[in-house]
């Protein structure tokens, strides 16, 4: 069975793909989250996280751009954004305590961003204010 990460690491590759101009990638969500084997809850569970990210986005990144010191929103990477993204919805949405989201988007981009990803995402998330 599949772990709450491992639905959080495909919904990062849901929102990079939406991120890079795959609007329609919500028609395919079910296919692509059965071929990594998220099922059950955790499919319950990716669905909410992609489609209430989605939902939210515009919101989500007003809060990115204004913890960015330099730069905008097109300088950061398509993997580090979607990391950011998730995790400020889960902040400010489903209201899921700091340090467990802030955990978890390091590790994330340990595994799927590049090497200076984990410290400006550590940096940028603990500016976050809880909602």
């Amino acid at each position: 069975m599949a772990t709450r990460t491992q639905a959080r690491e495909s919904v990062i590759g849901l929102l990079y793909a939406y991120d890079l101009g795959n609007e329609g990638i919500a028609k395919f969500v079910d296919d692509i989250l059965e071929d990594k084997k998220i099922r059950n809850k955790q499919k319950d569970f990716a669905l909410k996280l992609f489609n209430g990210t989605v939902d939210n986005i515009e919101k989500i990144d007003e809060e990115l751009i204004s913890h960015l010191k330099q730069g905008g929103i097109t300088d950061i990477g398509s993997v580090e954004k979607s990391i950011l993204r998730l995790a400020i919805f889960e902040i400010f949405v489903e209201g899921v305590e700091k340090a467990i989201v802030i955990n978890e988007a390091i590790e994330l981009s340990k595994k799927l961003a590049s090497d200076g990803a984990p410290k400006f995402i550590n940096g940028l998330l603990d500016k976050v204010k809880k909602a």
